[in-house]
């Protein structure tokens, strides 16, 4: 008989996203070369391939979107300055906007939900309702509708 109370696992994309919010907060705390830490972290932390190239993608994809990113949580994040968030929260949020803009294949509420489950792991006792209040006033902007679509 199985034990249905026992934790399962974390999924490869749980793991991915958990090594990425350790590569961004080492980034917060200064890391100066950031591409050979990086390489660094995969070398001591053994993941699967998978998770591996899912993290590099999000890593290197929220350093890539930083700006634009950090432009868009100002937005919604009412009466925070960004330099004020808890480290981890920032950084959970910014990978959250990043997957929302620019991974398609991961839905805005799995994301949304990640950061939630990530953040009441990692963060603080508030770090989930504080997570999800800005993740849920974020909204991805629409694509821009073509002319010839308009018309129609």
């Amino acid at each position: 008989m199985s034990d249905t109370n026992q934790a399962k696992p974390p999924g490869l994309r749980r793991r991915a996203r958990e090594a990425t919010l350790t590569l961004l907060y080492q980034v917060d705390m200064g890391v100066p070369d950031f591409a050979a830490h990086m390489e660094h972290y995969f070398s001591t932390h053994k993941m699967p391939k998978k998770a591996r190239v899912f993290a590099t993608q999000l890593t290197e994809g929220v350093m890539g979107k930083r700006k634009e990113i950090d432009e868009a949580l100002t937005k919604v994040s009412n009466h925070w300055r960004i330099d004020r968030m808890n480290v981890i929260d920032r950084n959970i949020i910014r990978l959250a906007i990043y997957e929302i803009l620019h991974v398609d294949d991961v839905p805005r509420n799995v994301s949304i939900n990640e950061a939630i489950e990530i953040g009441k792991l990692y963060g603080t006792e508030d770090s989930g309702s504080f997570i999800n209040g800005i993740l849920d006033r974020f909204q991805k902007p629409e694509a821009p509708v073509a002319d010839d679509q308009a018309a129609t």
